[in-house]
């Protein structure tokens, strides 16, 4: 199979080289306009009626005045150039590279907007071939750079530009994002502690107290899927506190590394895209509420709907995350595991291996997070510094969400009595699509928030609780502490690397418009029944060749929202009938985003279980593969049946009933007994 790998990735090589320097930089031409570039401007020749031409330029309309079939566009050549992505009449997209050559002439080349797939496609492929993730996704970023630059194989200089450039754009590009630099640190800051609490003896004091109720590999188990839903208020604190502090646990009861790795990742996502009150709700609220304003835009018909609303109406639909929670339960209650995931349980019990052995230079970099000798185990010098980093994400959570609500309710002229938790809270409801629900108040409170100032108060709050109780308890100097803080640091550095280039690799399909091209390339579709299921199939694979739920979520509520919407209409679907499709989709788009994501090896969540677990990170895409695609599979003929029978609860709730029979089904049948 690795050769087979190996020979199609060559094979695929090939054909982009071929392709490279075949390509013509001849005028290009289309059906509804041949496009040549000029010195100072771009000339769009048209056959079509009228005095202007509708174009769209990288988001930026612009009406040309047609004389004798040919519009002008004033452009600045440079030699690097630049990417031009043109929408004419609302039709497809074509992707160019415009640059100067050394004597000052254009170079216009089209760039087919399938390559957008192909970075990240070649750093799948890669890590899959070679089990060596930073180098494969630097080289889909140096691909993606490559392509990003016009494709210029003819020219060496451009092509060792495109290598720099991974570092000198893309790179600086992932860590100049504040959001980035705050998972950074508080990810740093998450492994300082948990060193600390290692070596001061404060896990092993955990492993005892849990040991109480954790007496077998399958209540191990079930303890860590009760902890993942229990921090249900955001993935990124979950992945990390659930894997870092039952990594002891599982170890004890010889639980593989890779399904530990897989609960910690299955749980922390399905149950932030569903509660009500986590920090995905913000953003999820924002993306339903543009694509309602874009029904009224573009039909004129006002729906009624709170975006709130929306979101407890679609949840009916959502098939993907609860059965993803209950798949793991039945794989803990049966113990039974199938395809890679069986042979790593096999391994782990047999032979004590908790992980795949490490190369030397692998083990030699490994640091020793035993507790010291004479470290008194007790459970409180854990437990403390974790509870306080799940407290304070709250309390951070409930402040910033305050703050950045009373600067809304100043803009709209709702000033409260003052800038007191109680006197914001009180006027909370004071604002359009809130009301007095105590769910609706909360939720808007959290979407108002920000994690990540949250989370980073919460992990340097952890850092030093931890390093208190380990001076205060004479356990270890202040020196000494300090040092290992930053030996949990160093831990940290692979995952955050991978991280970075994860990032870096998102840029460049962003650059690219990888999910311009995947999005167009099925939002045609004329059957409104079949949009949840083309809506599904989408975003998994943009979230997939991504790495990214949340961009997923971006990219396709605007466009998934209105477009149902339109087809339902242009059909004649019943308004009922109607309502419920659109439910669907939107249920759907969150659904599929998170299963693309645990798909996706460059997930930036897929590597922080990784991380959290202490697991090879091919090792745990690679035994969760099968299960989130038996899950996935199952949840897409749910929903694409559930609108065919007519939605609503009942159905959804039956559907939800049979799909969990067929998955226990399949756990059954094809599962192997591990103990």
């Amino acid at each position: 199979m690795k050769n087979a790998y190996r020979y199609l990735f060559l094979l695929f090589c090939s054909a982009l080289t071929i392709f490279a320097f075949g390509q013509s930089t001849a005028p290009s031409l289309g059906k509804d306009y041949q496009l040549r570039a000029g010195r100072d401007h771009l000339v769009f020749a048209s056959a079509q009626s009228g005095d202007s031409l509708a174009l769209e330029i990288n988001s930026t309309k612009h009406t040309l005045p047609l004389i004798r079939g040919e519009a002008k566009l004033p452009v600045e050549l440079s030699q690097r150039g630049a990417l031009l992505l043109i929408q004419h009449a609302g039709k497809g997209y074509r992707l160019y590279h415009l640059s100067a050559r050394n004597d000052g002439t254009p170079r216009l080349r089209r760039i087919p907007m399938w390559l957008s797939v192909v970075p990240p496609l070649i750093a799948i492929l890669l890590a899959l071939i070679f089990k060596e993730v930073i180098v494969s996704l630097f080289v889909g970023v140096w691909v993606g750079a490559f392509i990003a630059g016009g494709m210029r194989i003819e020219s060496l200089y451009y092509t060792l530009l495109s290598l720099f450039d991974v570092v000198e754009r893309y790179v600086i590009q992932a860590l100049a994002d504040s959001g980035h630099l705050a998972i950074i640190v508080f990810s740093s800051l998450i492994g300082g502690m948990v060193a600390i609490i290692s070596r001061n003896g404060g896990m092993a004091g955990v492993v005892l107290a849990f040991s109480r109720y954790a007496r077998s590999p399958r209540s191990a188990q079930f303890i860590t899927w009760l902890l993942g839903v229990a921090i249900f208020f955001d993935d990124y604190a979950n992945t990390l506190i659930v894997g870092n502090t039952m990594r002891s646990v599982t170890d004890k009861f010889r639980v593989s590394r890779e399904k530990l790795a897989y609960i910690v990742d299955s749980t922390a996502a399905p149950v932030a895209a569903v509660a009500f009150i986590t920090t995905w709700i913000g953003a999820e609220l924002g993306y339903i509420d543009d694509g309602l304003l874009q029904i009224t835009e573009k039909t004129g018909t006002d729906l009624g709907l709170t975006p709130y609303g929306v979101f407890i109406s679609s949840l009916k639909y959502s098939f993907y995350p609860v059965m993803t929670l209950a798949f793991i339960l039945m794989l803990v209650y049966t113990k039974r595991d199938f395809g890679g995931m069986y042979a790593a349980e096999k391994r782990a019990r047999e032979t004590g291996e908790l992980f795949t052995k490490r190369s030397a230079a692998a083990e030699e970099d490994m640091e020793n997070l035993d507790p010291i000798d004479g470290a008194p185990l007790k459970w409180y010098n854990a437990v403390i510094p974790v509870a306080l980093v799940i407290l304070i994400t709250l309390y951070g959570l409930i402040d910033t969400g305050l703050a950045s609500t009373y600067g809304e309710l100043l803009d709209a002229g709702l000033a409260p009595a003052s800038q007191s938790w109680g006197a914001v809270w009180g006027s909370i409801s004071a604002l359009p699509d809130v009301g007095d629900s105590f769910l609706m108040k909360v939720g808007k409170l959290i979407g108002n928030s920000d994690s990540y100032v949250a989370l980073l108060w919460a992990s340097l709050s952890g850092v030093i609780a931890a390093i208190l109780l380990t001076v205060g308890g004479r356990i270890m100097g202040l020196a000494d502490a300090i040092s290992t803080m930053i030996t949990g640091f160093k831990a940290m550095l692979p995952a955050i690397l991978i991280l970075t280039m994860a990032w870096s690799l998102a840029a460049t399909t962003e650059e690219l418009h990888t999910a311009t091209f995947l999005t167009s390339a099925l939002q045609d579709s004329i059957n409104p029944f079949v949009m949840p299921v083309i809506i599904f199939i989408l975003a998994a694979v943009i979230s997939f060749s991504t790495g990214s739920s949340w961009s997923t979520m971006a990219i396709l509520y605007p466009i998934a929202i209105p477009t149902t919407w339109a087809i339902c209409v242009a059909q004649g679907v019943e308004t009922e009938a109607a309502m419920e499709l659109l439910f669907n989709v939107i249920s759907t788009t969150l659904a599929a985003s998170v299963l693309g994501d645990h798909c996706s090896p460059i997930s930036d969540t897929t590597i922080l279980s990784s991380l959290a677990s202490d697991c090879n990170h091919i090792d745990h895409v690679r035994t969760q593969l099968p299960y989130a695609l038996t899950v996935g599979a199952v949840a897409l003929v749910a929903g694409g049946l559930s609108t065919f029978l007519g939605g609503g609860w009942g159905i959804c709730l039956l559907l939800l009933v049979i799909g969990l029979a067929v998955l226990f089904g399949i756990v059954r049948t094809f599962g192997k007994l591990v103990d």
